[in-house]
């Protein structure tokens, strides 16, 4: 599986180069084209549609009423929007716990992009309901009428998965998007069409490339205020 992969990512990267992001995507009845960056194999992963779909709700508010939890959108798009990571460093995140995050405001608009599953789950002890409450805090920082966009890969956080289909998640709506094709083609999918998506990683370092992983299948969170 990871060789096929491997091979499939290097033929990507000249394929995607000449169309790209030519390509669209739709999602809940919106049309999107996909992104293509080198950066972070872009082209070959799920950040082709989770970016877009953030970034057209993000151009919707002021930025000072933005809130991105994860820092992802800087790698493509200049913004002055608040951004929480933990663990990153670079100018402009704020680095912090996002249980703890306190920032003595509120947002209209809080969007985080493949990054929840990783709370609790990559943390020493491990504490999976951790991303439980961390979802409910971030609920509480937003302003009346306020949005919570998150998006989660399936197989990468087994117990978020599980809180997931028990409904624990406290979400407003869900939606699904899998890949459908080796070149990196997605489609809003149903729910039980989610179990078979995995979540792959490959050693591309002979490619120039390094270590790189991608999900077969994405949810779509949204929690309304």
């Amino acid at each position: 599986m990871s060789k096929a992969f491997e091979i499939r990512v290097s033929a990507q990267a000249a394929y995607y180069n000449a169309l790209k992001g030519r390509r669209t995507f739709s999602l809940q009845g919106k049309t999107y084209k996909y992104l293509f960056r080198r950066y972070n194999t872009t082209y070959a992963n799920e950040r082709a549609v989770e970016v877009p779909i953030a970034m057209e709700l993000v151009r919707q508010y002021p930025e000072d009423r933005v809130l991105e939890v994860g820092n992802v959108l800087a790698h493509y798009f200049p913004h002055h929007h608040d951004v929480l990571d933990k663990y990153e460093q670079a100018p402009g995140v704020i680095n912090g716990d996002v249980v703890d995050f306190q920032p003595g405001k509120t947002y209209d608009l809080i969007v985080s992009i493949s990054t929840l599953e990783h709370v609790g789950w990559d943390e020493i002890p491990r504490d999976p309901p951790k991303v439980l409450r961390s979802i409910e805090h971030l609920a509480s920082l937003l302003a009346p009428g306020g949005r919570l966009l998150a998006t989660v890969p399936v197989d990468y956080n087994v117990a978020l998965d599980g809180f997931l289909d028990e409904g624990r998640v406290p979400f407003t709506s869900i939606a699904y998007m899998k890949r459908v094709s080796d070149d990196n083609q997605w489609r809003e999918a149903k729910r039980e069409e989610m179990r078979d998506s995995k979540y792959l990683h490959a050693n591309l370092k002979h490619l120039g490339m390094g270590v790189t992983a991608t999900a077969t299948g994405i949810v779509v969170g949204v929690l309304q205020r």
